[in-house]
């Protein structure tokens, strides 16, 4: 299975920049360590805006979880990286009861 409407996904400026490749985000800090480590930079975070749009459509959902406010979608594969080591990630996506479109939540290594 494909993430539903995925050539629709959302994915929120600042959840990149604030949160993915931010240093100093509590929880965002060892992901943006993660992302930096295969060349994404928060100076060009469009890169790593554009590759997750790739991965949700390229890669298959490995989980759903159906809750009261919406479904959430796992989809695990590889993320093409400036320096093209390419490694494996999860990333989470989540469409809202009643809407038709993912949002993304967030990335970790897989």
């Amino acid at each position: 299975m494909r993430l539903p409407n995925a050539r629709q996904a959302i994915v929120d400026d600042r959840k990149i920049t604030h949160y993915l490749l931010s240093r100093s985000h509590p929880d965002g800090a060892p992901k943006a360590a993660f992302f930096e480590s295969f060349g994404f930079r928060v100076e060009v975070w469009p890169q790593l805006r554009d590759a997750l749009f790739e991965h949700a459509q390229r890669n298959s959902v490995s989980a759903r979880t159906k809750t009261q406010f919406g479904d959430a979608f796992e989809v695990t594969g590889g993320l093409e990286t400036p320096d093209g080591r390419n490694p494996r990630v999860l990333v989470v996506w989540f469409v809202r009861t009643g809407e038709r479109t993912p949002r993304l939540v967030t990335a970790v290594p897989a």
